[in-house]
């Protein structure tokens, strides 16, 4: 078997304004042929705290985001290289005035949803003034907190009016939060019931069940991307062991999330298999999150002292087998304003240091607390890591620390509610860009429900960054949030992941089907040669 590293952009280095539509097709294999059936440990399950698992009003999980990106249009996306954006539902974008505050778009014409209706200018504008009216808690609303309206001024112009001056806006416009929605079908004040999903991107959703998923090409979309399908199954299971197994019996093509750090040397050293591994960087981060208001989590020289406690490289090694990188920042490296700010605060793990932390603190020893997890969703590694923090953590005789382990349905929502003490998370970025590892997490009504509120960061440092056009301006500032996350600690970073794909080595575009946000662009998929 081969292994194939690739190296994708992932770097912001400026937007363009305006934004034209490209010049030509991304070209790829052949779009003929059975369905490519791609594995993912992913579900699909609907609930009461999840009643719409592919609404863009409410999903906002690298999960669902993966369908989603699929099946819904946006008017601008992300091209196959590099990272400004490009067009998708738009023909041309720009910002119209000097300060960076009003934003315009001129949408392609005679453009339809899948189910035939004309999508225009007042869809767009329908469908975000929907995400902002729902303001779904936890939902991707947080993005656009800085729009103050939108408007359709034509059949095929559509407006954009924001609060403040913020150059990432484009950058928002090519996620799911933005997608296009049918406003003959889609309420205006609540969420869709069930997996019901209209859009205008390259698939449209066939059918969906508890073990499968059938996405066929969208007849009807007209936006820049080449197809190299016509149908793609995603098929949906229990754990990566039992996707492995199915690869290898060439029961599926693609083995999707998640690959697990002993599959990944396992695959690499499978000679002959007919399988190709395809590793590359990404720019996944895994933290854990404190409630500031609880009265133990809550005190900063408890979450210091575990901060000059963990230590990351055993984590990777120990848990993860080396397939993840030790992260000492919430900004991940390879972005131009990452900073190690943990490790030039707290150095190597230090048990005196945190001992000391305590003492000076007033704090009794050891510290009681209790670290949740998810079983089920970032993969079969989470388990052991979270192990493996409890050993550091009271090996070290300062804490007395218990893990529990929660399905992510139910997880979801109490992490959101504020009903854990620690919590652990994954994030994978909307866009590449510094400012979506810091607004989310430190802005009113931010993704993680924190009661932790720093002025400087929400009131100077964001909005500093969003007058910069050029954004490798912004590392001064963004550096300066960084390290005063790392003296404050409402969020401790753990690790930086790779990603991986595995693939039957007759499927092609594998080394295109994973963007920097670890999303799946199941449209560069084909079977055969490439052309």
């Amino acid at each position: 078997m081969n292994r194939k590293t690739v190296v994708l952009p992932v770097l912001a280095a400026g937007l363009l304004t305006p934004i034209l539509a490209g010049c030509g097709s991304e070209k790829g294999g052949s779009t003929g042929g059975d369905a490519i059936v791609v594995g993912t440990t992913d579900h699909f399950a609907v609930s009461k705290d999840a009643p719409a698992p592919f609404d863009p009003a409410a999903a906002y999980d690298v999960a669902a985001w993966g369908v989603m990106r699929n099946t819904f249009q946006t008017l601008l996306r992300f091209p196959r290289t590099g990272t400004s954006p490009t067009t998708d539902a738009a023909s041309r974008c720009g910002f119209t005035d000097a300060a960076n505050e009003r934003y315009s778009c001129t949408l392609r014409k005679d453009q339809t949803f899948s189910n035939g209706h004309t999508l225009d200018a007042k869809d767009v504008e329908f469908s975000l003034r929907r995400l902002k009216n729902i303001n779904h808690k936890g939902g991707p609303a947080v993005l656009f907190s800085n729009l103050d309206r939108v408007e359709a001024t034509k059949k095929n112009e559509v407006v954009f009016h924001l609060k403040k001056p913020d150059a990432t806006f484009p950058y928002k416009l090519t996620t799911p939060a933005a997608a296009i929605v049918d406003s003959e079908t889609y309420p205006a004040d609540s969420l869709t019931k069930g997996d019901q999903l209209i859009g205008s991107g390259p698939y449209a959703l066939e059918s969906i069940d508890s073990e499968s998923a059938v996405l066929a090409k969208n007849p009807h979309y007209s936006g820049g991307l080449k197809l190299h399908n016509s149908k793609i199954e995603m098929r949906f299971f229990d754990d990566a062991k039992g996707m492995e197994k199915a690869l290898r019996a060439g029961d599926i093509d693609v083995m999707g999330r998640t690959v697990s750090p002993e599959q990944v040397g396992r695959l690499d050293d499978a000679h002959d298999s007919g399988i190709e591994l395809v590793e590359q960087s990404g720019q996944e981060i895994r933290y854990l999150a404190f409630d500031t208001d609880d009265k133990t989590a809550g005190k900063k020289a408890v979450r210091q002292a575990m901060a000059q406690l963990v230590d990351r490289k055993k984590i990777v090694r120990d848990a993860y087998d080396r397939s993840t990188e030790p992260l000492y920042s919430i900004v991940p490296a390879g972005l131009p304003a990452h900073r190690n700010s943990f490790f030039n605060k707290y150095g190597n793990p230090s048990k005196a240091a945190a001992e000391r932390t305590l003492r000076e603190a007033g704090i009794d020893k050891p510290v009681k607390l209790t670290l949740t997890y998810t079983t089920d969703h970032y993969g079969d590694a989470t388990a052991k890591e979270f192990d493996v923090l409890k050993k550091q953590l009271n090996d070290s005789g300062l804490f007395d620390v218990r893990t529990k382990g929660v399905k992510w349905d139910s997880f979801r929502p109490a992490a959101t509610n504020g009903e854990y003490q620690v919590w652990g998370y994954g994030w994978y970025p909307d866009f590449p860009d510094a400012d979506n590892f810091v607004a989310p997490f430190f802005e009113k009504d931010n993704f993680l429900g924190s009661p932790y509120t720093n002025h400087e960061i929400r009131d100077k440092l964001v909005p500093q960054t969003r007058r910069q056009t050029e954004r490798s301006a912004t590392t001064g500032a963004f550096g300066k949030a960084q390290d005063i996350v790392a003296k404050d600690v409402p969020i401790l970073p753990l690790w930086q992941g790779k990603q991986y794909l595995a693939a039957r080595d007759d499927i092609t575009g594998v080394e295109w089907a994973l963007n920097s946000s670890s999303v799946l662009q199941l449209w560069e998929l084909g079977r055969g040669q490439s052309d």
